[in-house]
């Protein structure tokens, strides 16, 4: 698959943002068919704010101006995309919504983190 400018191959690094900003794009759609109550409002919220910062930090780390950099930023990737995870698992806990709704999602999240926790590691590897 060509990356965007339509030179070559994507890399992984092409992947994991393309995969952070569709991850935010479906948290959005998720947030939306919360309920209207005033719990549901306190999850859409929190929601939003962590699931689509998982792509916007993602970016930030991709600009860092060093390794320790890199790393600090992207700690920050992975606790928003954990965080993104508690929401779910209450949406389900709390009976908002059913498993059918956000387990792709959910599933998403945590490949997202286990990339960007391998990304941490190999970049502490690298120091």
């Amino acid at each position: 698959m060509e990356n965007r400018t339509g030179r070559g191959k994507r890399t992984a690094k092409d992947e994991l943002r393309d995969r952070t900003k569709a991850f935010a794009l479906r948290i959005m759609k998720l947030a939306d068919a919360l309920p209207h109550s005033p719990q549901g409002r306190v999850i859409r919220n929190q929601l939003l704010r962590c699931g689509t910062s998982v792509g916007a930090n993602y970016r930030a780390a991709k600009r860092a101006k060093s390794t320790a950099d890199f790393i600090s930023k992207m700690g920050t990737v992975e606790e928003e995309a954990d965080e993104s995870m508690y929401w779910m698992e209450l949406i389900l806990e709390a009976g908002m919504m059913n498993e059918s709704q956000v387990s792709a999602l959910y599933q998403e999240a945590d490949e997202i983190l286990a990339m960007v926790v391998a990304s941490i590691r190999t970049a502490k590897g690298k120091r």
